[in-house]
């Protein structure tokens, strides 16, 4: 059998699985190690540190630093992409031929100065990222990082669109596939569930005792929403509620301290935001931003009862069928207090977790993936037939 060699190019270090970005790639890089591919990891590394654990699945792991800010102020490109060009990862590139896996467009310098061949590239795009960026934006009181994320949501929808058709690219939810396609020109693109942690799903019964909201919560988009929730929902609702997640700002925390139904959890370890997952008897998780599958909400129906969310949270994923969807406060306020008090049967859960094993399989993606990038099997779009490889 003729060995299958792969380079994966990260634009941050996989491991600890410890925010969502991460998680698609960690399982990634173990799946398609079960199935065989000899993986050469390549890293950017800016304080997550060195992880022995990426040796167990990987022939090589190499880490690289990052361009400072100021080495980029004077690019039209954008700064998560010219902050990744690193001469050491070109020259590591270019010792053999064996295909690169690019994680986002944030690792793809070197498709776009044409340094690498497009026949050799495979990019996976987590986001829309010029959205992403754009809604950053929005969501900030910051006012220079307001002025950065409009900056660099302009910069990255030039850089986006240039790179059309130059390789072939997948996306993680079906929605984001239709943008590229539609309003990027986009055409060497389809879509591919995100690759999931292995969970041991078990049916919470009896009632829970509050309603829940985690993220990361340095991330403005996450603070936004979390602040929108103790202002506009529990404000009025005297159901308890729990915030958690990482580096809160003092200003959250002062807001979930301000009423005696709400507080913070700060900085939880993964044992205990799990256990939190599996006491709340809703997990709220309303969305600001339109790209991607939040992992957050995969998280909550894989280990949780009642998923409250808004469009944005859901839409393009195909698991709105297991989501109450409630849009305005007024709806999401009723939603909360009808499901606070609403049974999560054991039917529920079993009808749940059928749409989880036809929407997630890391052994059906590593499979596509080796065909895709091995044996070129490709048509587009939305050609792959899920079916042949069911686990």
């Amino acid at each position: 059998m003729v060995e299958k060699h792969l380079h994966i190019v990260c634009y941050d270090v996989p491991y600890p699985t410890d925010y969502g970005g991460v998680y698609d790639i960690f399982y990634k890089i173990k799946s398609l190690y079960e199935e065989g591919v000899r993986i050469h990891l390549h890293c950017f590394e800016y304080g997550r540190g060195i992880q022995p654990e990426l040796n167990r699945f990987c022939e090589e792991v190499i880490y690289y630093d990052r361009l400072p800010a100021f080495k980029c102020l004077t690019s039209n490109l954008p700064y998560i992409v010219c902050s990744r060009a690193n001469q050491s990862l070109l020259d590591n590139l270019k010792k053999d031929n064996y295909p690169i896996l690019m994680e986002g467009i944030h690792c793809t310098y070197y498709l776009h100065t044409g340094d690498l061949p497009g026949e050799r590239c495979f990019v996976r795009l987590p986001n829309v990222e010029h959205l992403y960026y754009n809604k950053l934006a929005e969501t900030t009181s910051s006012l220079p990082k307001k002025w950065y994320y409009k900056r660099e949501s302009r910069l990255l929808f030039n850089y986006e669109k240039s790179l059309a058709n130059k390789a072939d690219f997948w996306t993680i939810s079906q929605k984001d596939c239709v943008y590229f396609q539609s309003n990027l020109g986009y055409s060497t693109i389809d879509n591919m569930s995100i690759y999931v942690p292995e969970y041991h799903p078990v049916w919470q019964s009896g009632k829970g005792t509050f309603c829940l909201y985690h993220g990361n919560l340095a991330v403005d988009e996450n603070e936004y929403a979390a602040i929108w929730l103790l202002e506009n929902i529990f404000s009025d609702l005297k159901i308890p509620f729990v915030i958690a997640g990482h580096n809160p700002s003092g200003r959250l925390e002062k807001l979930a301290h301000k009423q005696l139904h709400t507080c913070i959890v700060s900085n939880p370890g993964d044992k205990e935001l799990e256990d939190l997952i599996r006491k709340a008897q809703v997990n709220i998780l309303p969305s600001f931003n339109l790209t991607g599958i939040k992992l957050k909400l995969i998280n909550s129906l894989y280990n949780g009862r009642h998923c409250l969310l808004n469009t944005s949270g859901v839409d393009g994923s195909g698991l709105e069928a297991c989501c109450t969807i409630a849009n305005t406060s007024a709806q999401m306020k009723q939603e909360v207090q009808r499901l606070f008090n609403l049974p999560y049967t054991f039917e529920t859960f079993e009808r749940r977790m059928k749409v989880l094993k036809a929407a997630f399989g890391n052994k059906r993606n590593a499979l596509q993936m080796i065909g895709w990038i091995f044996e070129g099997k490709p048509t587009y779009p939305g050609s792959f037939e899920q079916e042949m490889y069911l686990d």
